[in-house]
């Protein structure tokens, strides 16, 4: 493993983490929210019984100043007492039924923003993933919208209901009694002061935090999901003080947080213990007074609590509006950025019809030229052969025959239409696909081969397929069969295996054109010579482009092009190659024969 760190993860640990761009604004994340489909009617609704709720947590102290100044200890005023539990129960039962229809509602467009970013994702091209890490993606999906959902399901009604609650509890304070509720909020000035810098702090606590946590996710999932070249490099003890540099990182700043937290919450206790300690002590005087009575006082406090209980969570909601605004533009940038074109399915046929390429060219970036004006053919149920030293650009154009990506000049036709004119996904399901490290998901091995695949296969089926491609004494003799798991990324299964597993998903999927890029390179001699008999098998009549490792390959192919520097050297049959092309005739003696 390399000792070094790259300069992206320098850029990591510095100091201090890079600062918001400021430009973006609550009413874009509304537009994110508006852009869900909410249900209005449904959220409205359940706002409205969520303001009932607060309208009857100010009536309750009113009723109370009744109670209270009205009543004797042997002598309870029964109607008032009654008046109080019905102000209880709606405060209780409509603030339940408010809060569930909120909370659905925002659980439900969280649920719709999740879908929509998981089919962006879905839909973004392969060049987007080269320069992302995937762990980073999943964190946008997972992490980012369960911010956006606390804030839209608990924060803001909470936010809603409490602001109301504490306007409302001021006007009714200062109609009751002037003189103590300016006492009050005297110190109210002096507290926002001290609040402020406070939470703008907190604020930019947040939104590093969460920066940095996608960036510890995202090393973290890509290092465990290549765990087996971390041991077998040893590793560990580097990726041990890898990650122990973003757990530090995470680390301070949450002790950052806890510092302020530690700051914010006696601040908090003191200024609201100081403010009933006052208004106690002050209502207490005016009582023996007479200017004041018992209920009066005791309707104070609770209007008291009214302010104070919203008011402290208001702190909290600003937080989580920065790291809500913070996740929208993460999750903002991911869906402007533009998918695959995707064209009106067309229900093309490519059978008999040649596939040309046209002077292809093409780089991942500016600073290295991968193909330059390539062109070959591929004539219908004929073998063409890719062959070169590593790094000519082979496994590229395999990519732009799937059209993973688009060549910068250039074209690839089939019978004459350009490829990019056709349903992306008509034409992919033409192709089948077998790489030299044929990729399996973790599930039963009856899940791989149905993967992808539009009508359900029945077992029958899927022996035929297994058989045609070797594989069905192995599967056999699992004790599950087709139902066996085989892991993750298939490590349960040898790599001969999970080939002949690729090989059988080809055949099932029936494709026109078939690409093999070095499908046998990395199996042992036993494995080889049964994967390639089912190669055999599954080029019968069908187009084939195969990327060439194994010397009878070459042979058998219909036509060769030898790429090197992402250019088209020499093209033939394998004789007239090695009689015109020194460089594939020395190619083919120390690499393809070895």
């Amino acid at each position: 493993m390399p000792q070094g760190g790259g300069g992206r993860e320098a850029a990591i640990f510095d100091d201090e983490l890079p600062k918001a761009k400021g430009t973006f604004k609550f009413k874009d994340f509304l537009k994110l929210i508006n852009s869900v489909s909410p249900q209005k009617a449904l959220f409205a609704f359940g706002l409205l019984l969520s303001l009932i709720t607060s309208g009857a947590s100010l009536v309750v102290p009113q009723l109370t100043k009744g109670l209270v100044d009205t009543s004797e200890l042997a002598k309870i005023d029964g109607k008032m007492v009654a008046v109080l539990v019905l102000a209880f129960i709606v405060y209780l039962g409509f603030g339940a039924i408010g809060g569930y229809f909120l909370r659905y509602v925002g659980e439900s467009s969280v649920k719709t923003l999740r879908e929509k970013l998981w089919h962006h994702l879905l839909h973004l091209p392969v060049a987007y993933y080269d320069d992302h890490k995937s762990g980073e993606s999943s964190s946008r999906l997972v992490n980012d919208t369960s911010v956006i959902k606390d804030l839209v399901t608990t924060q803001f009604p909470n936010f809603i209901t409490g602001a109301i609650q504490l306007v409302g509890s001021v006007i009714i304070l200062f109609i009751m009694d002037w003189k103590m509720a300016a006492l009050m909020f005297i110190s109210v000035p002096v507290v926002m002061l001290v609040m402020m810098p406070i939470g703008k702090f907190m604020m930019k606590i947040g939104r590093q935090m969460q920066g940095a946590l996608a960036d510890f996710n995202a090393d973290t999932t890509e290092k465990i999901s290549e765990i087996r070249l971390i041991k077998s490099s040893n590793g560990e003890s580097y990726e041990i003080k890898n990650g122990g540099r973003y757990i530090d990182k995470i680390f301070k700043l949450g002790l950052k947080d806890a510092k302020v937290e530690a700051v914010l919450q006696p601040v908090m206790m003191t200024t609201m213990l100081g403010l009933f300690v006052g208004i106690l002590g002050y209502g207490a005087v005016r009582v023996q007074a007479g200017t004041l009575t018992s209920g009066e006082l005791v309707a104070f406090l609770l209007y008291l609590f009214n302010i104070i209980t919203p008011a402290a969570s208001f702190a909290t909601f600003f937080s989580q509006v920065q790291k809500a605004m913070g996740a929208t533009e993460r999750i903002q940038a991911i869906l402007e950025t533009p998918t695959e074109t995707i064209t009106v399915d067309t229900n093309i046929t490519v059978t008999g019809k040649t596939i040309e390429a046209n002077h292809l060219s093409f780089s991942y970036d500016k600073s290295k030229v991968i193909l330059q004006d390539v062109s070959f053919e591929a004539k219908p149920n004929t073998v063409v052969a890719f062959a070169g030293p590593s790094g000519g650009g082979k496994s590229t154009i395999f990519g732009l025959l799937e059209r993973f990506y688009e060549p910068k000049s250039g074209s690839i036709t089939i019978g004459g239409q350009n490829i990019q004119d056709l349903s992306l996904k008509d034409w992919r399901s033409q192709i089948g696909y077998v790489s030299q490290d044929s990729a399996v998901f973790a599930g039963s091995i009856r899940d791989n081969l149905q993967y992808g695949l539009n009508q359900l296969l029945t077992d029958e089926k899927m022996w035929e397929g297994l058989s045609l491609a070797y594989a069905d004494q192995f599967v056999r003799d699992f004790p599950d069969q087709l139902d066996t798991q085989i892991g993750e990324r298939g490590v349960k299964l040898s790599g001969g295996q999970k080939q002949r597993i690729a090989i059988a998903r080809a055949f099932l999927r029936n494709p026109n054109i078939l690409m093999l890029d070095e499908a046998t390179a990395s199996l042992d001699s036993q494995s080889e010579e049964k994967v390639q008999r089912a190669l055999d098998q599954l080029m019968a009549g069908r187009t084939t482009l195969v990327i060439a490792h194994r010397l009878s390959t070459i042979v058998d192919a219909d036509k060769i092009y030898f790429i090197e520097h992402g250019e088209v050297t020499g093209s033939g049959t394998h004789r007239e190659l090695i009689a015109t092309h020194p460089l594939y005739a020395k190619y083919v003696n120390e690499q393809v024969v070895d």
